[in-house]
């Protein structure tokens, strides 16, 4: 955990060392139907907000071909396209589905070629900036899996390689293979377990992507522990422990996802909140 708190939070963070984007991102596995199957109930609602999302200065968008499957990436394109100059899209590659709710993995070269290359088509771009290994699968070596990103990379059909749901020597397997710009794991203040992970992140210049970062809205109930914090400075609960993640790394990039506009603008207003070091430490201790 860091000793003390920077006097200036920054707002931006640079993925690969060369594109800048905002410290909030939008996870947008919610813009689809119930168990993230199917097309959302209110489709023109998320156009809205994909579009109010990509306003934002160095907006950042994370996406997967397995949510909906195809249907958020497919969305994407179509609210979006052609895309605003400072807009960063990331797409993961690895997961496969067979109903709501249910998720299957499959890593193979060959499986990882054919998600990206239906990435490409759905979101309608020749590269995506940033493509990530949505997770391990313990039946391919992840540096095979890896290797294959590289060879997309060199085909130009991907820019940055990032990688999620890794543990600390998973990572650095993948960093043996290819340069490893990002690490998407669950972090948030209900679980902490990629805490080390972060450290890595910060000291390899690596942006640390926080998914769940409300704990799948856990933490923005009015009930929690935040909510005397969150009276001091006129915010709601969710909003700090979003700021919290902004305080604990300047690599930790929070991609909170929700349907609602409310939500969205709710989630962005975090950035403004600064804590004070006795308030990040007692809620680290909450």
């Amino acid at each position: 955990m860091p000793a003390g708190l920077p006097t200036e939070l920054p707002m931006t963070l640079m993925l690969g060392g060369a594109r800048r984007i905002g410290r909030i991102g939008f996870g947008a596995m919610r813009i689809t139907g119930r168990g993230v199957w199917g097309p959302p109930a209110d489709e023109s609602e998320a156009i809205a907000l994909l579009r109010r999302m990509a306003d934002q200065s160095a907006a950042f968008i994370d996406t997967a071909d397995s949510y909906g499957p195809e249907v958020s990436e497919t969305l994407i394109g179509r609210a979006l396209y052609p895309y605003p100059e400072g807009l960063v899209i990331a797409s993961k590659g690895g997961l496969t589905r067979s109903g709501p709710g249910l998720w299957g993995i499959d890593c193979r070269p060959e499986h990882l070629r054919r998600a990206c290359t239906g990435s490409l088509r759905r979101l309608r771009v020749e590269r995506i900036e940033l493509y990530q290994l949505h997770a391990v699968d313990h039946h391919v070596p992840i540096e095979d899996s890896i290797g294959t990103l590289v060879d997309l990379q060199r085909e130009g059909k991907i820019r940055y390689i990032g990688v999620s749901n890794v543990s600390a020597a998973e990572l650095s397997r993948a960093r043996t293979v290819a340069e490893i710009v990002s690490v998407q794991n669950s972090y948030n203040l209900r679980d902490r377990s990629s805490d080390a992970l972060v450290d890595i992140c910060a000291a390899a210049g690596i942006a640390f992507i926080a998914f769940y970062p409300l704990a799948k809205g856990r933490l923005a109930r009015p009930d929690t522990s935040l909510a005397t914090i969150a009276e001091r400075h006129r915010a709601t609960p969710g909003q700090i422990a979003l700021a919290w993640l902004l305080h604990r790394s300047p690599v930790i990039l929070p991609i909170p996802g929700t349907s609602s506009l409310a939500h969205f603008e709710e989630n962005i207003g975090a950035a403004s909140i600064r804590l004070s070091a006795e308030e990040f430490r007692n809620i680290a201790a909450s």
